[in-house]
């Protein structure tokens, strides 16, 4: 399993520089590191000084990188679907479609970096995997996706279970699933083909939801704006079950006070990090802060069984941007743009919410 690290931030404030940084610095530790970068565009060959394809490639000693190229992904993610298909159906119906010829859906591109990310995790190769995304709600709906996938597929797998339609069509699916598929269901009849996917699902969850296995930081400038920034997705990285471990200053400005911005960002820790100049990576690498301390951040969500609470740290946001709601054995929390589903312990599961407050930069759920 690798370490996954990602940066938050308004763009022009330095991201794709200290991921590069970060990259190197971990390389010259000794750790194998995949550097990897969602911009098809020419900037991230500049700055790295290597050119990039679409396969994991050395630039240094420890230090390979590759440039997500969404059509190449998405045809190698098509053939893996042909192939469970062929697995799975006696009459494969998607044949004589090839991955050649398709076009990329908006959206398709977060879900194939994901992937391509779980993958490289999965393939045992490299210790460190350094994300260079947009760096905003992209990169968050992007790392989100498993908790809302499983949340999609839990929910209407039950909402169908529970229909007419399914308790209907429930004698007739073992028969004809046995006639027209290759595998024989037993037991639940929805689970054989979305067992793997589920288990795919659940390990993200779980990464996700772990600062020694994923973490994030925000870049920022002593602008206004960016700092603006940097706080909204500080608080919607949370709304992702996302650590955000510390604030990176770049290029702090003499007329701001560095105890203003602690005031911002507070408990996080800011390290102030130099301007590169040219070639020379070395200040900006060792200006750089242990990335493995994210694990003593606030964590998002904690729950107190004893207490019957369930608290979410959302900082950036005020109780008039938070809104609760309660179906069934789920809390639903809206902040911002993001919306994250809860599912509750049963110690708590059925229980109604029986009040909420907004302390801090938290929010305490009692029932």
């Amino acid at each position: 399993m690798s370490f996954i690290l990602t940066f938050l931030g308004k763009g022009g404030t330095g991201r794709t520089t200290v991921a590069i940084a970060a990259a190197k610095q971990y390389a010259s530790q000794g750790k194998r590191v995949l550097l990897t970068t969602q911009d098809p565009g020419p900037v991230f060959e500049m700055l790295l000084g290597k050119p990039v394809g679409a396969e994991p490639q050395t630039v240094e000693p420890n230090l390979n990188a590759v440039q997500f190229q969404t059509a190449a992904l998405l045809e190698k993610s098509w053939e893996q679907v042909k192939q469970l298909e062929a697995e799975y159906v006696r009459t494969p119906f998607f044949k004589n479609v090839y991955g050649q010829e398709l076009g990329v859906l908006p959206g398709l591109e977060s879900a194939l970096s994901l992937n391509a990310i779980r993958e490289y995790d999965a393939s045992g190769d490299y210790d460190v995997i350094i994300v260079d995304g947009p760096g905003d709600q992209t990169t968050l709906r992007m790392l989100g996706m498993p908790e809302v996938l499983s949340w999609y597929i839990r929910r209407f797998r039950q909402v169908f279970a529970d229909s007419d339609l399914g308790r209907t069509l429930s004698p007739f699916i073992q028969p004809i699933s046995s006639a027209v598929l290759t595998v024989n269901w037993s037991g639940d009849n929805f689970a054989e083909p979305t067992q793997q996917v589920n288990n795919q699902l659940d390990e993200g969850k779980n990464a996700v939801a772990d600062p020694r296995r994923v973490a994030a930081y925000l870049v920022t400038t002593s602008d206004e704006t960016a700092i603006a920034t940097a706080r909204y997705l500080w608080g919607s990285a949370q709304q992702v079950g996302l650590t955000v471990g510390g604030v990176l200053l770049n290029q702090p400005s003499l007329s701001m006070k560095t105890a203003t911005i602690e005031e911002q960002f507070a408990p996080l820790p800011i390290q102030s990090i130099p301007f590169r100049s040219g070639e020379h990576w070395q200040p900006l690498m060792s200006a750089l802060p242990s990335f493995t301390e994210a694990e003593q951040a606030p964590q998002p969500i904690t729950i107190d069984l004893a207490q019957q609470q369930v608290k979410l740290f959302l900082p950036g946001f005020d109780k008039k941007q938070v809104k609760l709601t309660q179906y069934g054995p789920e809390v639903t929390i809206e902040a911002g743009d993001q919306r994250r589903n809860i599912f509750l312990p049963s110690e708590l599961r059925g229980k109604p919410v029986k009040g909420a407050k907004f302390q801090g930069s938290s929010l305490i759920i009692s029932f």
